[in-house]
């Protein structure tokens, strides 16, 4: 590689996509919410669909990616972003539509808008955000909280007598009829990234060519939720998250 290739804005990790808006971030250091938001912004220029793609933002944390990223959005009640996601492509199938999703919000009070969006196969992509906790509302237990792993509502540890077993909802949409790829990725690493970022450019194309619903599982870390530092969330989330979800490709029609 010459001098010249090497300094192209092009080739620097930290160059920040066309459509990512000078808006200061509100996430906590070392929350993965960024990096999706980064690539989620370089899949959809690169698809050059900036003009055609409509994001459905819903309730928690990940309510205000409309901020940070410069495409048409609309705003979905808490857990309904898929239900919202299934009237736009049905209304605008020249659209790319795509849903962004933490776990409280997708596999909590949203279970059924998933699953019944996912069997149906809309042409639809819902970017899951799964970080084991409620990261906005102050650290309560989720669907995705792991055995034994203590919140401000489970002070004691996830008791599978008393809470039952973590939501593996990804493991649930690769069985769906209607789903064309589900995949969990995560972003902790470099090498994780770019095949997080190969994943939603998958699940976009799939969107676009009508091959069916799409679900891309990121397991991401809470560093205030879990009160750890950014780097020791990561170890833990390798420790502890990866075991219990583990990355890759689950389901590739």
């Amino acid at each position: 590689m010459t001098r010249e290739e090497i300094i192209q804005p092009a080739n620097l990790v930290h160059t920040k996509p066309i459509l990512m808006n000078n808006t200061p971030i509100h996430y906590c250091p070392g929350c993965s919410h960024g990096v999706v938001h980064k690539l989620v912004a370089e899949v959809i220029e690169e698809m050059a669909m900036e003009d055609r793609t409509i994001g459905i933002s819903p309730v928690g944390c990940a309510v205000f990616i409309y901020n940070y990223i410069d495409i048409d959005w609309q705003e979905a009640a808490r857990g309904r972003a898929p239900a919202l996601a299934t009237a736009i492509k049905r209304l605008w199938p020249d659209r790319l539509v795509f849903t962004y999703q933490g776990d409280g919000d997708l596999a909590c009070i949203g279970t059924a808008e998933t699953i019944h969006a996912l069997n149906r196969g809309e042409n639809i992509t819902i970017i899951f955000i799964n970080n084991a906790i409620y990261g906005m509302t102050g650290g309560q237990m989720a669907p995705t909280t792991l055995v034994g792993m203590k919140t401000s509502t489970s002070p004691y540890g996830r008791d599978i007598d008393l809470h039952g077993y973590p939501l593996k909802i990804t493991e649930i949409a690769a069985t769906l009829e209607g789903t064309a790829y589900v995949t969990r990725q995560s972003v902790h690493t470099v090498a994780a990234i770019r095949k997080a970022k190969r994943a939603i450019r998958k699940a976009f194309e799939n969107s676009m060519t009508g091959k069916g619903s799409n679900l891309v599982e990121i397991v991401s870390t809470c560093s205030s939720g879990w009160k750890l530092t950014p780097d020791g969330a990561n170890k833990w989330m390798e420790e502890n998250m990866s075991p219990y979800y583990p990355l890759g490709d689950l389901k590739d029609k």
